[in-house]
């Protein structure tokens, strides 16, 4: 499917290929996306290594919406690796484009998200207009703007194990990689106007696709007055540059730049990176599908005369409901998101259908990796669920650094109960309790369990949710009354007989009844007791996932 679009089946997540009997014989229709992709790629024959490209402008904080290129590219790349191809991912940084406005946050070199009031917003206002390679960084470690975005981006990739290369084009015009592109461009400015003319209002004829960078005040301009192909310069003047009703000021310098001292407008450039990186596929939001992936395609056809990569659409997705937005404050970063996540229930995350949208809410993270846990087991064939075991046993490998079957994952609300208490004793007696752990669990496994237990309490603690508690292990000071303690005394015998935290759920309200006492008062002397608190969970549940002999004395006040 050498002429594949956005609308093409793989592009759109129908995961068949033409090939009725598929390349080499694989099969027509997969279970996982990236095959399909895969296959697409392969037809095409390509030179080794295959290149996988993603790219970002490195306008604001780094966030985990910038991560889908990466990450669905991460998968292909793998699928191909396994098929037995060299590959190279890259990830590009549009980091010769100007600062047209100041980002309402930015991310420190640790990843969290911070204001402008924390670094120097002026430097940044004085630089308007200039390319972010040209800004210090904002936090005086990376040696620019640019590069801070990207060392981000990087340590988040090496986070979830991607071997994603970075790369810079403002490097790429330096080093003169982008010339065969630029003298290809400007070589036929007529046909190049006419092609652009299809997908962008004013190109006219005084139009030129090239934007050089000022040498008397380092903006980037748009207004090109000769071109010199035999020297490779053009001759500008420095004119305002226009950014929504804003104007950032040229300076007016009439000046000479070489090919390497300015940039192509973005629309030429992303064809561009194609040719000088002899890009095989590239996914892409559905923000570009029906604007810069046409124009691109026609570009590279027509201007470059190159064929473009193979292309996949993915949908965005939402986070709380709402579209990710680093103005809005509605971002998370992926140090955010692994203080409460696996990494590889994060990598699950982006290996689901790329075609369909998805909301990410982080007050419900214990479906999400319900979800995981689920599609964990289904590639080990213990979920009677034909769709997802397929789709398990051909993705999973992928999502895990390592496929082990004796891993123990506890349920994540299950998790965030046991990070009620530190006493790491108490934890693994409880999840023995519920039967997660047995004499035969390795240790290896009970350490790597447990290891969930400090992601769900920080999910507890951020949502403010039902099981934001902390578990008094020491005995709380309490005055009951006597028929509390005596109703306290009837469910310390219940529990001490055996039973599981749903009778005990239901017990407590039988026994209120009995000593005729407000239930109200009965559930808040256990709360007293288990967390020196008026409320808690669900707390005859809570009681049957902890030690048996624990509760019996505190409900005894016994120490």
């Amino acid at each position: 499917m050498s002429d594949a679009d956005p609308s093409s089946d793989v592009a759109t997540g129908d995961y068949r290929t033409d090939d009725p009997d598929g390349p080499e014989g694989r099969p027509t229709h997969h279970a996982f996306w990236a095959d399909a992709v895969a296959d697409e790629i392969e037809a095409r024959d390509p030179e080794e290594p295959v290149v996988i490209k993603g790219g970002v402008s490195p306008s604001g904080v780094a966030h985990l919406g910038n991560f889908n290129e990466i990450m669905r590219g991460y998968f292909v790349a793998e699928v191909l690796r396994e098929r037995g191809y060299d590959v190279r991912q890259v990830f590009t940084s549009d980091d010769k484009d100007p600062l047209r406005k100041l980002p309402r946050k930015l991310a420190d070199p640790d990843g969290n998200i911070v204001g402008l009031g924390d670094v120097d917003a002026g430097a940044l206002g004085r630089n308007l207009g200039k390319p972010y390679t040209s800004i210090p960084d904002p936090f005086g470690e990376a040696d620019s703007y640019a590069a801070h975005f990207a060392n981000l981006l990087k340590a988040d990739a090496d986070r979830l194990g991607v071997p994603v290369e970075m790369l810079s084009n403002t490097d790429l015009y330096a080093d003169g990689t982008f010339d065969p592109v630029v003298e290809r461009v400007l070589s036929d400015v007529e046909n190049a106007r006419e092609v652009l003319s299809k997908y962008q209002n004013k190109v006219d004829e005084e139009y030129v696709p090239f934007n050089p960078v000022c040498e008397e005040c380092g903006k980037v301009t748009e207004t090109v007055t000769d071109i010199d192909l035999d020297s490779k310069t053009v001759d500008y003047v420095c004119t305002d540059l226009t950014v929504g009703d804003q104007t950032i000021d040229g300076c007016g310098h009439e000046g000479t730049a070489t090919f390497r001292e300015g940039k192509l407008p973005w629309r030429f450039e992303w064809p561009g990176q194609w040719q000088v990186l002899g890009v095989d596929f590239e996914p892409f939001g559905k923000d570009h599908a029906e604007g810069s992936w046409p124009s691109g395609e026609d570009i590279a056809r027509n201007v470059l005369e190159i064929e473009p990569p193979v292309p996949m659409t993915y949908e965005w997705f939402t986070l709380n409901g709402e579209a990710l937005s680093s103005s809005a404050g509605n971002i998370v970063t992926v140090p955010e998101i692994l203080e409460l996540l696996e990494p590889e229930v994060l990598r699950y995350f982006f290996s689901l259908d790329p075609r369909k949208a998805r909301n990410l809410d982080l007050s419900r993270l214990d479906q999400l990796v319900d979800d995981f846990d689920r599609f964990e087991r289904a590639y080990f064939g213990e979920v009677e669920d034909e769709t997802l075991t397929a789709v398990a046993e051909r993705a999973y490998p992928f999502v895990v650094d390592e496929v082990r079957e004796d891993r123990v994952r506890l349920p994540y609300t299950f998790a965030a109960v046991l990070g009620m208490t530190d006493d790491r004793d108490l934890r693994v007696q409880m999840a023995y309790n519920e039967g997660h752990f047995t004499d035969e669990t390795p240790e290896w496994a009970i350490e790597e369990a447990l290891e969930r237990v400090e992601k769900a309490r920080a999910w507890a603690e951020q949502m403010d949710n039902a099981y934001n508690y902390r578990l008094q292990v020491e005995m709380p000071e309490t005055d009951f009354g006597d028929d509390v303690a005596a109703a306290l005394e009837d469910l310390a015998t219940f529990v001490e007989d055996g039973h599981d935290g749903e009778e005990i759920q239901g017990e407590i309200y039988e026994t209120a009844k009995r000593h005729d006492i407000d239930v109200s008062d009965l559930f808040g002397a256990g709360y007293r007791l288990f967390f020196d608190q008026t409320q808690g969970p669900r707390l005859g549940e809570f009681l049957g996932d902890l030690d048996q002999q624990f509760v019996v004395k505190r409900l005894r006040r016994e120490e």
